[in-house]
């Protein structure tokens, strides 16, 4: 594999979790308007979403794994959990 398709290839690997951020963000501001920022949630959510990505590479020793994108999806629930709808947030915001 020449640098070019190496660039591209962790490009693609970085894409899926910050493009499931950016929907999931944006779906999560059209049901629920006054929760938080939408910045913040992406920013939050394609954090948490990396994370897993990550983890789910070295425990599985390769990308894209099925069970990779699960995790993506429950870090990207718990995520928007813990920064919009936690019962500390409410009680400070």
């Amino acid at each position: 594999m020449d640098a070019l398709q190496q660039v591209w290839h962790w490009v693609n690997w970085l894409l899926a979790p910050c493009g499931l951020a950016v929907i999931h963000a944006s779906i999560c501001k059209l049901l629920w308007r006054r929760t938080v920022a939408w910045g913040r949630l992406v920013a939050w959510c394609a954090l948490s979403a990396l994370a897993a990505d990550f983890t789910g590479l070295l425990l599985t020793g390769h990308d894209g794994a099925m069970i990779t994108y699960g995790a993506i999806v429950v870090a990207l629930v718990v995520t928007t959990w813990l920064v919009a709808f936690a019962p500390s947030r409410q009680a400070t915001g």
